[in-house]
């Protein structure tokens, strides 16, 4: 008797599980997504801005070929620029773009990708860059391959607000989800050749503020989404 009221018992609960899983399946099941008007990339981002301008000498390419057919398939749309000063100084610009940010389409953050194509990741923290009343929460890493030393800032705009970091946009997705919504993304990443890390990320702060400084409302609204506005 007492066999069969505990089989009874899991039984039930089973079924009580099993209920509750299609139910959070359903409901957290994106069924619409979030697609704002086109963008072109080459066309929001100027070629020339206060110091800036593109160093058409110098051209950029991704290492590992495997990893740049697998991005083709991901982002909508990339773009990747060498911008040099009157010093001479070099920032590389990369922004790739992706309409659906779904699980199999997710950015791929670069303390990925970078080790991906042979690079070392020395290390990485969380910053923000802030302007006035504008803070941009981002991440910093320090990566090397050979003789090679490039340290790197990013973001990642997922619908939008800003995030960094897997755990962030793992939270941004289920946040998305529990509306039925797949949002577009937008990776923002600037690095430079340099051995002198501070002094590179402080030259990259100042890019990137000119950069944004110099952007349409709109264009910067596609680049830090409105949360950051």
């Amino acid at each position: 008797m007492r066999v069969s009221s505990f089989l009874l018992c899991r039984a039930s609960l089973l079924a009580v599980l099993m209920c509750t899983a299609s139910i959070l399946a359903y409901f957290l099941t994106p069924s619409l997504t979030l697609r704002p008007d086109p963008i072109d990339l080459e066309n929001l981002i100027p070629h020339r801005f206060g110091e800036w301008h593109v160093d058409e000498t110098t051209v950029l390419g991704i290492i590992n070929p495997q990893l740049k057919e697998k991005l083709t398939r991901i982002y909508s749309q990339s773009l990747s620029r060498t911008y040099v000063n009157h010093e001479g100084r070099r920032i590389m610009l990369s922004i790739a773009y992706g309409a659906d940010q779904s699980i199999e389409n997710r950015i791929h953050r670069p303390e990925v990708c970078y080790p991906a194509q042979g690079f070392l990741l020395l290390s990485q923290e969380k910053t923000v860059i802030s302007r006035g009343a504008l803070n941009i929460p981002a991440m910093r890493l320090i990566t090397e391959a050979g003789n090679r030393h490039e340290p790197l800032t990013y973001w990642i705009r997922f619908g939008d607000a800003v995030i960094r970091g897997s755990l962030e946009q793992s939270l941004a997705r289920i946040r998305y989800g529990l509306q039925g919504s797949i949002p577009d993304g937008l990776l923002f990443r600037v690095s430079e050749v340099n051995q002198d890390t501070q002094q590179s990320f402080m030259l990259q702060d100042k890019f990137i503020i000119s950069l944004l400084d110099n952007l349409t409302p709109e264009a910067k609204k596609t680049v830090i989404g409105s949360s950051s506005l």
